[in-house]
């Protein structure tokens, strides 16, 4: 397995956005976030917002995850502030998934973050997401905050 990180082309960021736009609405949602109605909606607001430029935004870094030629998935990671990054999405492919595909990938991220001067990388990962959260403890990522809600 070699992956590597490549600057997600005009194509595939319309392709990604699409897909990111209807995973993130289906997940506020199950989160109980958000109400089905205006998730949609909501989500490509959020995406407009933080990508007003596509994949071209500044101090944002949208990545193709690639082994060899194959497409396996997808990484974003944004420059936030003088030492901190902050890594919006990950997504690996529906038939990669379970192959440390993900784990290649935040060891690339982090190293094109060191590349471009950040100290830090955070993220924000739902709570359902135990594969995702498992992931990320054994890179090394720690829990600042932790929001907790009961539906009545």
């Amino acid at each position: 397995m070699t992956v590597k990180l490549e600057k997600m082309n005009t194509i595939e960021f319309q392709q990604y956005l699409s897909y990111a736009i209807k995973n993130f609405a289906e997940e506020q949602i199950k989160s109980g976030n958000w109400e089905q109605q205006d998730a949609i909606s909501k989500a490509t607001e959020e995406h407009k917002k933080l990508l007003p430029d596509g994949e071209e935004t500044e101090n944002n870094y949208l990545f193709t995850i690639r082994d060899g030629e194959q497409e396996i998935g997808m990484i974003w990671l944004a420059h936030r502030t003088n030492e901190k990054g902050f890594i919006y999405d990950i997504n690996i492919w529906e038939g990669n998934q379970g192959m440390g595909y993900g784990k290649q990938a935040m060891k690339e991220v982090e190293r094109v973050a060191k590349k471009i001067g950040l100290k830090k990388v955070g993220l924000h990962v739902f709570g359902h997401n135990k594969v995702a959260r498992g992931l990320y403890e054994k890179l090394g990522y720690m829990e600042t905050n932790i929001k907790m809600e009961k539906t009545l």
